[in-house]
């Protein structure tokens, strides 16, 4: 049998895994075995998905190459084999797993402009290679389209933000950052008389430094420089890097602007704060302590550095306990792994931020400490990713939706309006 077959066997949709399949791939089983002996419904998984065949269904979604990855028929294979196409740190599954209950699939409808459309018709809409809702310690729907299953790790893109913030806290809560209002070279050396060495980090956490950073994805803006920097040029150290983003256009902390080299910079704050890998301090504090089911892995520049803006990879289910430590403020099952006051200040706007509310930082979204903040009274934000990676997370009810996907061009106007009407009918339908 080759690679592929035993990566997604048939048998894993809808039969139980031959002895000697599940012996191999046990820390990764697909749940289809667990929910044959208890009756429950298990992940549903499909070979299709809207215009498959763009993206490369008759070669078996191919993985391609680095000089390839952004081609249109490869982006499946990628965004599940990023870790192995790129240097990667590795984040090693939980020594004891946590296991999610399931219940039967709920019915779930959705309005979306005059249209009124079933959770099936959004799969059928979307580039959405997994979805998975889950409320509290119960997956409720598991669907995955174009060949993946539960056993592959999908390429998080920007949502690896929200977990730099959160080690943040972390670094916080043991002493190791003193102060988030300390300046960027109190830790990082490498970037003293810069703008960046400078700004203090709670103005990086916000995305408020005031240092111009041009993030249109055009392939001519700063972040393609900063991206062939650490993907593809010669190893440069990581603070030399970003320190040629240098002009400061604002006073820190009055003005929201997206720049995923403030996040690259956190992770340079961690490093030098910690003493460990940033992977590796994610590991030790969180990865571990939440049950993960599966390895991880973080993608690392020529240095070793964690690439902290992006391309972080897991399985669905374990970005679903992520998810789930978010809804409950940062507690795993009695044990306070992230501080609950930072969860709370990470996704409340304080009186004296309002360049970070919703409707005012962009036209819908609000912005935490590199977390997404929806508008409306109830606390409810998002870990959001180009190319449609997203999770919602509603505290109130421990709802989570984990949503990872294919779109053709990295950012498309109103692209998040469908997910959100979506997770709209999902909070009215299943929060109570």
């Amino acid at each position: 049998m080759n690679r592929e077959a035993l990566r997604r066997p048939r048998s894993c949709r809808r039969l139980v895994l031959p002895f000697i399949l599940a012996a191999v791939w046990s820390p990764l089983a697909c749940a289809e075995d667990v929910q044959k002996s208890s009756g429950a419904v298990g992940p549903v998984f499909s070979d299709s998905g809207p215009d498959a065949e763009l993206y490369g269904a008759a070669a078996g979604y191919p993985v391609g190459t680095r000089g390839t990855a952004t081609q249109l028929d490869k982006l499946v294979g990628v965004y599940t084999h990023f870790g192995e196409i790129y240097p990667s740190r590795p984040v090693v599954r939980a020594t004891t797993p946590w296991q999610f209950k399931r219940a039967p699939e709920p019915q779930i409808a959705y309005s979306f402009g005059t249209e009124q459309l079933t959770i099936a018709d959004y799969l059928k809409r979307n580039p959405v290679t997994g979805l998975l809702i889950a409320r509290d310690d119960t997956i409720l729907y598991e669907h995955y389209q174009y060949a993946r299953t539960d056993r592959d790790r999908f390429l998080s893109q920007s949502m690896a933000k929200t977990l730099v913030g959160m080690l943040v806290g972390v670094a916080v809560s043991e002493g190791r950052i003193k102060s988030i209002d300390d300046p960027v070279s109190t830790y990082v050396s490498g970037l003293a008389g810069t703008e960046y060495g400078n700004t203090s980090i709670r103005a990086l956490l916000n995305m408020s430094s005031g240092v111009a950073f041009s993030e249109v994805y055009d392939g001519q803006d700063d972040i393609a420089r900063l991206g062939r920097a650490l993907f593809v040029d010669e190893p440069r150290d990581p603070a030399a890097v970003v320190a040629q983003f240098n002009t400061r256009t604002a006073p820190a902390g009055t003005k929201w602007h997206y720049a995923s080299v403030e996040t690259e910079i956190l992770g340079l704050v961690l490093r030098a704060a910690t003493g460990t890998p940033v992977a590796d301090y994610l590991h030790d504090r969180i990865w571990n302590a939440i049950g993960t089911e599966a390895d991880a892995s973080w993608a690392i520049d020529g240095t070793g550095q964690e690439i902290a803006f992006c391309c972080f990879n897991a399985t669905l289910r374990d970005y679903a306990r992520f998810a789930r430590l978010l809804a409950h403020d940062g507690s795993w099952e009695g044990r306070q792994l992230i501080p609950r006051q930072w969860l709370l200040d990470a996704t409340t706007v304080r009186p004296d931020d309002g360049h970070l509310a919703p409707r005012v930082a962009t036209p819908f979204f609000g912005y935490g400490y590199q977390v997404w903040l929806l508008p409306g009274e109830q606390r409810r934000f998002a870990l959001l990713g180009i190319r449609g990676q997203v999770i919602l997370v509603d505290p109130a009810s421990k709802l989570v939706m984990v949503h990872t996907a294919v779109r053709q061009k990295p950012s498309e106007p109103g692209a998040l309006r469908e997910p959100l009407a979506l997770w709209s009918a999902v909070l009215q339908q299943l929060g109570q």
